[in-house]
């Protein structure tokens, strides 16, 4: 375990390629055609990242049949590398003497990972056959909460004591013979392991080498708590261009890190999260998943769907009347509440990206309400305009005309405030405003354009 070799077989000497469309076509070709002795040679060249890749891309079947394909050695790798329902679905189909094969050398937080998602039976097997030592340190990370740095950090880094001089350092580093993947810099740690800064490896060569580490190292080089949300980690990567983020617990004694290649992928997710939440999708649905596993996924969030267009079909129904004798309301109220969504959405998205980056705080929540009122009556009034004129050529109604574009400045103007108060009220809830803001933007915008535009019909146009 904790051993980041690198990824690639001992056996393969040349350098790696990209998986391409090609090659993913020509793996698909040699599963369906039963070539399958063509597919080691293609195996050898790739990233355990680009193998997983490719494995996203294929169905079910072929996924288990080019997963025996793949050398045991490599399994590991490609199998931290695959999202969470591929990774589930693979490990469900193998027999458990096989799952657990699958997961050997995997470094900590990887192997957590999946004992985190797998059945009781696989994760009661994956634990057993872990030495003490080993399955010591995955229990300790299963005890963070998911969503936190100690989940995401690897314990595999080195440690020097700020008492030390630089000489006796480097000869340590030589006799270890290796450093941790993506070191850049030492940790530097007091008598009980607390976390006092960072000691740049190029001082070793450029600095005098009977200076003590703690007369040259950073000590204001930046740590985060264990228990810190991973989007604050992600955010700090993002903000700060960081290689490596230690970990440390309340006492501030140093636990481990977060390297660059994982904050990478963390904020990769991230930035996706937002987009497929407000689709109602997982972060990682798997494409290719069975039609009536992906159909389950998906029914919860298409019936919350269908409640709210009840709810806009009501508002409709209370204009019943008017809307038999006037038939073109029938066909132009859709403008308002379509335009209405729209500009909500471009709130709403900013807004939740404003949040998620912390660019949105006390001090500027009432600027961002001001900016958003503005830009919403400048956007209706300019389109309020445009409709109208078309609205009075199409049906020559001048009353018809006035009352869309009200209904329209009215609508964008509910919009922005929405746009913006919907994720900052979901937020102080303590609920995702990815996951539901949408939902609700679009009754507000819908009940609000029907009732605005046919509201003012009746009562001008009867």
């Amino acid at each position: 375990m904790d051993n980041k070799e690198t990824d690639k077989s001992s056996s393969a000497p040349q350098a790696p390629t990209s998986i391409t469309e090609d090659h993913i076509a020509e793996i698909h070709e040699c599963l369906s055609e039963q070539r399958l002795e063509h597919l080691p040679g293609l195996i050898e060249q790739c990233k355990a990242s680009e193998i997983a890749s490719a494995m996203a891309a294929m169905t079910v079947d072929e996924r288990h049949r080019f997963w025996g394909l793949l050398p045991e050695q490599r399994q590991a790798k490609v199998l931290a590398k695959l999202g969470e329902q591929v990774r589930t679905e693979l490990l469900d189909s193998l027999n458990l003497e096989d799952a657990v094969a699958a997961t050997v050398g995997m470094d900590t937080a990887d192997l957590a990972e999946v004992i985190d998602e797998a059945s009781d039976e696989l994760h009661d097997a994956i634990l057993n056959s872990l030495e003490a030592d080993d399955r010591a340190l995955v229990e300790s990370t299963l005890s963070f909460p998911e969503d936190c740095a100690g989940r995401l950090m690897e314990r595999e880094l080195l440690a020097i004591r700020a008492d030390k001089r630089l000489d006796v350092i480097k000869r340590y580093l030589r006799q270890r013979g290796s450093l941790p993947r993506r070191s850049t810099a030492l940790m530097v740690v007091d008598r009980e392991r607390r976390f006092l800064g960072k000691l740049p490896l190029e001082f070793l060569l450029t600095k005098d080498p009977e200076t003590l580490v703690s007369e040259v190292m950073d000590a204001s080089a930046l740590s985060v708590n264990v228990l810190t949300p991973l989007p604050d980690v992600a955010n700090l990567f993002q903000r700060l261009d960081l290689v490596a983020l230690p970990v440390v617990d309340d006492d501030h004694k140093l636990l481990g890190r977060i390297v660059l290649d994982d904050a990478i992928e963390l904020i990769r997710t991230e930035t996706e999260k937002p987009m497929l939440q407000m689709a109602g999708l997982e972060e990682d649905e798997d494409l290719l998943a069975p039609i009536a596993d992906s159909a389950r996924r998906r029914l919860f969030w298409l019936g919350i769907n269908l409640i709210t267009a009840f709810l806009a079909a009501a508002v409709i129904g209370l204009f019943e009347a008017t809307l038999d004798k006037i038939v073109a309301l029938a066909v132009l109220m859709p403008i308002v509440a379509s335009m209405g969504g729209i500009a909500g959405s471009q709130t709403l998205t900013l807004a939740i990206r404003g949040l998620a980056l912390d660019q949105i705080t006390d001090s500027n929540k009432r600027w961002l309400l001001t900016k958003e009122v503005a830009i919403s009556v400048i956007n209706g009034l300019v389109w309020a305009a445009v409709v109208g004129v078309i609205a009075w050529l199409w049906f020559g109604q001048i009353g018809i005309s006035l009352i869309l574009g009200v209904a329209m400045v009215i609508n964008l103007l509910v919009a922005a405030v929405s746009g913006l108060a919907i994720p900052l009220i979901l937020d102080r809830l303590g609920l995702d405003p990815a996951l539901s803001g949408s939902v609700v933007l679009t009754t507000v915008t819908d009940v609000v354009g029907f009732m605005s535009f046919l509201g003012m019909a009746t009562l001008f146009l009867l």
